[in-house]
């Protein structure tokens, strides 16, 4: 009898070392939701650089772990995502990111077209749709403008905001910008095609002329200036995302240029969708506020992509030199995935038309003006 109280005290020991127990029905159904995540990543393809990481963070938040999450107390150090996460609350990784973004883009297609540019403010009305849907629906005002900024397609933006506005709502905000911007390919075509004729999809526009490196480093510099002038609470944005733009189009700094287009943006992506991941516990994530964050994410792409078409159309009446109303739909900040959705589409109606290069400057001027909404937001409602 001695002999089996003991191995059944071993047995007691080695489950009680265990964290099994500690397993509850919302960690379960969170690693559903992770596996959908895992899927649209890897063998779909949806951004695996961001969703791969938020995912894995969310498999980390929704499993009983010892030493990543927990607060520092007395003598004992915090967690390692305790520290982690601090780029985020401390508002480092977004605009990091922005640095890297900045480093990637060319923004000549832009300069070339300057009336472009008004397709990327007409996408904004998809923010303040869903700005004015969210408070309807009793969201608060910086609830709301958090949720809003989805309508932007600009993952570090949306995560820079709500971090901002409302950090209890990060995760689902950002699982949504993610999420939907993976899935613009499939979102955006549904709307172009019912507002635009085949004739209209047909139009072909105009070669760009080329951009000198002068007018390019002019541009980053006046872009600071002006937007930081006229919205301050952009400016962490803002001026990383011209700061990596100014080192490309220097064309002298090729070192700093290589590190902010991949380690530096690499690093960060990995930190910064594992930190948004791992505020995804079930108790915080399974709950009618993110099932309504979702739907009003959806409802955000449509009328931001409605919006930047039918700016299109409206131009078209006023201009001599037409534009290609598909390309309207690229005014959300989803970089280059929207330019190419427009192009995609473009040649679904004639074969032999190229609309990348257009796409891409209402795609880059969408970015601009979802950093100005941001900015807007904050210096509103921050406190």
């Amino acid at each position: 009898m001695e002999g089996t109280t003991t191995e059944t005290s071993k047995l007691e020991q080695l489950w009680n070392m265990t964290a099994i127990s500690d397993v509850t029905w919302q960690m379960m159904v969170m690693w559903a939701v992770i596996a959908v995540l895992f899927y649209l990543a890897v063998y779909r393809k949806f951004e695996p650089l961001l969703l791969i990481p938020i995912a894995f963070g969310a498999l980390l938040a929704n499993l009983p772990t010892q030493g990543l999450v927990n607060l520092p107390h007395g003598d004992h150090a915090g967690g390692l995502y305790y520290y982690i996460s601090l780029g985020i609350e401390y508002e480092i990784f977004p605009p990091l990111i922005f640095l890297g973004v900045g480093a990637l883009t060319d923004f000549g297609p832009l300069i070339a077209n300057p009336r472009t540019l008004l397709l990327g403010a007409a996408a904004q009305f998809g923010v303040f749709a869903t700005f004015l849907g969210a408070s309807a629906i009793g969201f608060s005002p910086e609830q709301a403008a958090a949720i809003g900024i989805i309508g932007g397609a600009d993952g570090p933006t949306s995560i820079f905001l709500a971090n901002k506005l409302a950090p209890e709502l990060l995760a689902p905000i950002a699982v949504a910008a993610y999420s939907y911007m993976a899935l613009v390919p499939m979102l955006q075509p549904p709307v172009m095609r019912a507002l635009t004729t085949e004739a209209e999809r047909k139009i072909r526009m105009k070669s760009l002329r080329e951009v000198s490196r002068l007018e390019k480093l002019i541009f980053s510099g006046m872009v600071t200036i002006v937007v930081i002038l006229l919205v301050p609470a952009a400016a962490a944005l803002i001026g990383m995302l011209m700061l990596g733009n100014f080192l490309r189009e220097s064309l002298v700094a090729d070192r700093l240029v290589k590190a902010a287009q991949n380690e530096l943006i690499n690093v960060v992506t990995i930190f910064l969708g594992t930190s948004v991941g791992i505020t995804m516990t079930g108790e915080a994530f399974l709950n009618a506020s993110t099932l309504k964050i979702l739907s009003l994410g959806v409802v955000a792409f449509g009328i931001a992509t409605a919006c930047g078409i039918l700016m299109a159309k409206l131009m078209n009446v006023f201009s001599k030199n037409k534009i290609n109303p598909l390309i309207g739909s690229a005014g959300v900040s989803a970089v280059p995935m929207a330019a190419r959705v427009s192009q995609v589409e473009g040649q679904r109606a004639d074969p032999g038309n190229f609309l990348l290069m257009h796409a891409m400057g209402p795609n880059v001027a969408g970015v601009i003006g979802t950093a100005v909404v941001a900015g807007y937001f904050i210096a509103w409602f921050g406190n």
